[in-house]
């Protein structure tokens, strides 16, 4: 009978263990478009600051603001989320206009918010943006 006890416990840590590990597979899907950004982009305006420290022909990381600017033409703006969509984290980093997510190694082009290296395969949400007495504004109605 005593063995009864051990091979029972034994096929529930078992479970256990298959519970857990499915949670993890689960919170590092790739099927998510947010990761687990709650809200990716702003809902309220954001001044970003200078409109001319973001470069024509680049962009610039306003990582404490979760944010992404490319500036394509002189006076003209692209804005996105800075969080992954794979598992949420911010950016860290951009090379050129290519910004990298240092949780998982994706890769996203900043002028457009396209993925271009997994594991993310959804785009980074676009945010609204203008320019008002020559800073940027991020906002939901801008």
């Amino acid at each position: 009978m005593s063995g009864q006890p051990t091979a029972r416990r034994t096929v529930l840590k078992g479970a256990a263990l298959a519970g857990a590990a499915g949670l993890g597979v689960a919170a590092c899907s790739t099927e998510s478009n947010l990761g687990h950004a709650e809200n990716p982009t702003p809902t309220a305006p954001v001044d970003l600051g200078a409109a001319d420290a973001v470069p024509v022909g680049g962009a610039k990381l306003y990582r404490e603001q979760r944010l992404v600017v490319s500036c394509p033409a002189k006076g003209q703006y692209k804005a996105f989320s800075a969080q992954c969509t794979h598992a949420g984290c911010v950016l860290d980093k951009l090379e050129g206009t290519e910004g990298n997510c240092p949780c998982h190694g994706s890769r996203f082009d900043v002028t457009t918010g396209k993925a271009v290296q997994g594991p993310a395969t959804v785009p980074l949400p676009e945010v609204p943006v203008r320019v008002t007495d020559g800073k940027l504004v991020a906002a939901p109605d801008a």
